[in-house]
């Protein structure tokens, strides 16, 4: 038996999500070829996060964005939209 494998071409991005940028004042994010900034005054669960925490991130159903090590989630459309989704947070 022959087991063969394809893999994408050669430098085309496979993933959907990609963290591309860390700052002192917090992170760019990268999710369907649009680039979107984190920032650790307004997401401030990051804060204190590890890089590699940070960049620990799945894309689920193609609108959510979940970090398991950090217990976080976020819908796309709050990104896209933040000032319908106004964050709370103690």
């Amino acid at each position: 038996m022959t087991i063969t494998m394809s893999f994408a071409m050669r430098g085309t991005n496979i993933s959907d999500v990609e963290v591309s940028v860390v700052s002192t004042k917090g992170f760019w994010i990268l999710v369907h070829k649009k680039e979107y900034f984190l920032s650790f005054e307004k997401y401030p669960w990051f804060y204190n996060a590890r890089i590699a925490e940070i960049m620990n991130v799945e894309l689920l159903r193609q609108h959510h964005l979940r970090w398991q090590d950090l217990d976080v989630d976020l819908e796309l459309e709050s990104l896209e939209h933040p000032e319908q989704y106004p964050l709370c947070f103690s």
